[in-house]
């Protein structure tokens, strides 16, 4: 048996990580369909951060650069492409130029053209303006007989890094409409192009004035091409796989359904496809090893436009366990100043595509990674106030600190921001703020769980134990445990073998904060 891979942990330049022999995901059949697609050269793709992009764009600037040695045991190497024909490429990797205020992204604007322009061997003259220089260089490279590729990564980064200030972002957007509108009369002196992002900001030039630009976005022929699938995670990730689950001690079952608990789920396909695995979750369980599952994506940071979005938007007023259904504009980017919520969830990779009938979009929580990064997002900004305490709240819950616990909750619902459409917050907006609570802190939460004694305001369950909650306004949290016993909603998880608790939590209706509460343990079935 040879030597295992090293996975790769960070890196987006396709060429090191051939060169260093780090596991890549052939990708290349697609990428070889996408530059051999007939009366089609110009492409738009959307997905989340960290999704492959850039590695891609990588990796279509080595295939037209006719760097031949690099695809060696490739797909792409069993097709047509034709190595000998090697074209000059721009790469415009416009998060270079992103910055919060107009000031900085002006200064940045030249510089990333320039870099861009260098890589095709032509030369950036300072006396003319960004726009002027990219026009010109396609004309001058067009003209030497060779019709330039252009990959421009990230397009809308900039707009969206200034979105704090909607002002700001307008006038980036402004600035960036006569850069792409550069290449409205000049298809003609294109090979192709390939734009990446992770919104559709359908305003900026780019989509109003290249009528040929394909969005492939909800293809079903490309739905698996960023993102591993199951056949990829066997291919490529056996041997890791198998040394991660003897670091967590898992049956080879178990690891394989909790993998996919935790890093499946991510869905670009409306009528035929197949759902496929957040790629820099795996790369990074399987570079490290760690004997538990981590949040990793979430830890690669925030989309910044989303957070700054948020921060003005009606986050309670969200159900993540039903977000509903939206028409496929709800999932563009029109005007900067007011974002379907659904939309930039969907498009931050928060949410997914569940399924796709008559027009619309069902969409879900893609897995349990992306479900407890979202709850510990909502649950942060639903306070009005520093929730740090929240990281260790559910440790309280599970030691069963109930003072602590109760403590926490006060702080919570002190500084909660109830939706604007919530003048008499009921039983079940308390219920969705605590929700969020606990799932970012890793408990399987259900709300409003039916069985034969009624239903129960909230049921979280941990691998420490089973929790569950009746919220009561306007009355004391002895009649929400009365309700439990009576119930009986404490009888399906008796067995479990795992402790219980029942747990009754009292509100006031007038000041909207936690009032007090009480928890009894449940005693189990032997």
């Amino acid at each position: 048996m040879g030597t295992m891979q090293t996975v790769n942990k960070d890196s987006n330049d396709f060429g090191e990580i051939r060169r260093e022999g780090y596991v890549y995901v052939d990708k290349t059949a697609w990428f070889h369909r996408l530059a051999s697609a007939k009366g089609e050269k110009m492409f738009f793709l959307a997905r989340p951060r960290r999704f492959g992009k850039s590695l891609m764009i990588s990796t279509l600037e080595a295939m037209f650069q006719g760097k031949r040695a690099l695809f060696e045991g490739l797909a792409i190497m069993d097709t047509d492409w034709d190595w000998k024909k090697k074209y000059p490429v721009i790469h415009l990797n416009m998060g270079m130029c992103a910055a919060e205020d107009y000031d900085r992204f002006s200064a940045n604007l030249p510089e990333c053209m320039k870099h861009g322009l260098a890589g095709a061997g032509c030369k950036y003259n300072a006396k003319l303006t960004p726009e002027v220089n990219f026009g010109n260089a396609i004309d001058a490279l067009a003209k030497r007989g060779t019709p330039p590729v252009i990959l421009i990564d990230e397009y809308d980064d900039p707009v969206a890094k200034a979105l704090k200030n909607v002002e700001v972002a307008e006038r980036v957007r402004s600035s960036l409409a006569p850069i792409y509108g550069q290449m409205k009369d000049r298809s003609g002196k294109i090979r192709f192009l390939m734009i990446t992002g992770v919104s559709k900001f359908t305003k900026l030039s780019i989509f109003s004035t290249l009528s040929s630009l394909v969005d492939i976005s909800f293809e079903d022929d490309y739905a698996a091409m960023l993102g591993y699938t199951e056949d990829e995670l066997d291919r490529y990730f056996t041997e890791h796989m198998e040394a991660h689950r003897k670091v967590m001690k898992l049956s080879a079952k178990a690891y394989r359904a909790e993998i996919k608990r935790r890093y499946n789920g991510y869905r670009f396909w409306r009528f035929t496809g197949e759902n496929v695995y957040n790629p820099v979750s795996i790369n990074l369980t399987m570079a490290n090893r760690p004997p538990q599952f981590e949040l990793y994506w979430a830890e690669t940071g925030k989309a910044s436009f989303l957070m700054n979005f948020l921060k003005r938007g009606d986050v309670l007023a969200i159900d993540i366990d039903e977000p509903g259904s939206v028409v496929k504009a709800e999932l563009d980017v029109s005007d900067l100043s007011s974002f379907p919520v659904k939309g930039m969830l969907y498009q931050t990779g928060y949410l997914t595509i569940d399924k796709y009938e008559n027009g619309l979009f069902t969409l879900r929580v893609p897995d349990e990674e992306v479900r407890q990064d979202l709850a510990a997002l909502m649950s942060g900004l639903v306070a009005d106030k520093d929730v740090r305490w929240a990281a260790s709240i559910g440790v309280t819950l599970c030691l069963a600190q109930w003072d602590k616990f109760f403590d926490g909750l006060a702080a919570l619902y002190a500084g909660a921001v109830y939706g604007s459409t919530e003048g008499r917050p009921h039983e079940l907006s308390y219920a969705r703020c605590l929700k969020f609570l606990l799932q970012g802190q890793g408990f399987r939460v259900e709300q409003e769980v039916s069985h034969t004694g009624g239903r129960t305001d909230i049921v979280a369950d941990h691998p420490c134990g089973t929790y569950i909650f009746e919220l009561k306004v306007n009355k004391p949290p002895k009649v929400a445990m009365s309700q439990v016993q009576r119930k009986k909603y404490a009888e399906p998880y008796r067995a479990s073998g795992k402790p219980v608790w029942a747990v009754g939590l009292s509100f006031n209706g007038k000041t909207r904060q936690f009032k007090s509460g009480v928890a009894e343990s449940v005693k189990c079935k032997v």
